[in-house]
């Protein structure tokens, strides 16, 4: 025997089903705040357009929506079958009707083309000439940064001026890419063969703030690895960075232990600052800069440092050191978490010595990838540039921090750190993932590694 239907019972459970499953979706999605790659807090004024527009056409498509189901709803109940009613009227168009729901699309489409449209054109606009330009060149799997108007190269990691227009120049050196850093705004991919280009502005009510960036186009094994970081500072802290990154690192051949890296809270002081001045060539045929103390006005000060700089662990510098972003800025969701991989290890206790990992980074197949400006040897292009590594906060395209640990076993076997990438194996006796080889003759020691993690380290 059929049941007979219950459609107010049925009504009932699905508005039940929908009230537990959709309202607290809905709630949680309201709280942008929580969610440090949200695209609903723009900071930018290209943010702000994507935004304005998302909002407008959700207004609109929300009241297109509760209009025709409200006709529906109407519809369903006033002409439902009932129990005895005669059959209905068969009727064949309806001239009005059908010119109404021509008419209306028509007009709602209006509302939304021309707002859209606006956008795009201003959105694909050039960038006004006084613009900071960087060139964006996306590799499998980091991403390389270019400021052709201070001579600066760096990777991974893109310093922005607060207030100043952002012109980008969006490049692959391989695979299609794209560029995205959620909360300042835009997503554009990187085409072979092609430049594209992306501009905004950092909002001038931003105080100094680190922000994280991916790639969103599928660009092989590691492509949820390929991430970076921008750091938005105030400008004369950026002009203080970009001369310090032209110049050549700054090395000093001091011990490293392996030892956590200390978290001080933040001085409100503001501390002497470090910047790079060259000084002559040294014995071994290599640029050797040292130190130079200027005060918190950026105006050098009448006495040389008494002390070496010391060496930092964990890639988590203060302002002072090489003018790299304060880490009292950094936000949890800025430092990587990325577990090592399993029987992965390190000689316990090896403490690097950094001139000694200078001369043997210097003769080792490193520096057939990578170019670091002071070092001759070192003039690589196919990785990124390890001018000022040392000031860096994390490696591997912001996969792990950028400490001894890590960098350690980075060295060691990149290719078991992070799937398919292009650097070699190099610890002796390591299992090449990729190629199944072990690497014998050639390979590095322990203690070689930890010499040149230690010099790299020193690279301010």
């Amino acid at each position: 025997m059929p049941l007979a239907p219950r459609p107010r019972r049925t009504a009932a459970v699905a508005l039940t089903v929908a009230a537990v499953l959709v309202i607290p979706l809905a709630l949680a999605a309201c709280d942008a705040k929580s969610y440090p790659n949200s695209t609903f807090l723009p900071h930018t004024e290209f943010g702000q357009a994507i935004d304005d527009l998302w909002n407008l056409l959700l207004r609109i498509g929300t009241a297109v929506f509760i209009f025709v189901e409200g006709l529906l709803v109407i519809t369903i109940i006033k002409y439902r079958r009932r129990p005895g009613a005669a059959p209905p009227r068969h009727v064949h168009g309806n001239t009005t009707l059908e010119i109404l729901w021509t008419v209306i699309p028509a007009v709602i489409l209006v509302f939304i083309a021309v707002p859209t449209v606006k956008t795009i054109f201003k959105t694909e606009a050039k960038a006004s000439a006084d613009a900071l330009q960087v060139e964006v060149y996306g590799h499998q799997w980091w991403w390389e940064f270019r400021y052709p108007q201070y001579g600066v190269t760096t990777a991974n990691e893109l310093y922005l001026p607060i207030g100043r227009k952002v012109n980008f120049a969006l490049r692959t050196q391989d695979v299609l890419h794209s560029f995205w850093i959620p909360q300042l705004g835009g997503k554009r991919d990187l085409i072979s063969n092609h430049t594209n280009y992306l501009w905004f502005t950092p909002d001038s009510s931003m105080s100094t703030s680190a922000w994280n960036g991916t790639c969103n186009e599928y660009c092989g094994a590691s492509h949820a690895n390929m991430r970076f970081r921008v750091f938005v500072v105030p400008g004369a802290d950026f002009a203080r960075w970009a001369t310090h990154q032209a110049g050549p690192a700054v090395f000093n051949a001091t011990a490293v232990a392996p030892t956590p890296p200390p978290v001080a809270p933040a001085s409100p002081a503001a501390p002497p600052r470090r910047t790079a001045a060259r000084s002559p060539t040294g014995s071994d045929g290599l640029v050797h800069p040292v130190a130079a103390v200027v005060d918190a006005s950026g105006q050098p000060s009448a006495a040389p440092p008494t002390e070496p700089p010391t060496i930092v662990q964990g890639g988590i510098q203060s302002a002072s050191d090489g003018d790299v972003f304060p880490r009292d800025s950094l936000r949890p969701y800025n430092i990587p978490a990325t577990p090592t991989p399993d029987g992965l290890t390190f000689t316990a206790g090896l403490v690097g010595d950094a001139s000694r990992g200078q001369k043997v980074y210097s003769i080792s197949a490193c520096i057939g990838c990578h170019t670091i400006k002071g070092n001759p040897s070192s003039v690589g292009i196919t990785g990124p540039n390890l001018t000022h590594i040392g000031s860096r906060f994390t490696i591997a395209a912001g996969l792990y921090p950028n400490d001894t640990e890590h960098l350690r076993l980075w060295i060691k076997n990149a290719r078991r750190m992070k799937p398919g990438v292009l650097m070699l194996t190099l610890g002796l006796n390591q299992t090449d993932p990729q190629t199944g080889a072990t690497v014998t003759a050639g390979g590095l020691t322990d203690q070689q590694i930890a010499d040149i993690a230690a010099y790299l380290q020193a690279l301010k």
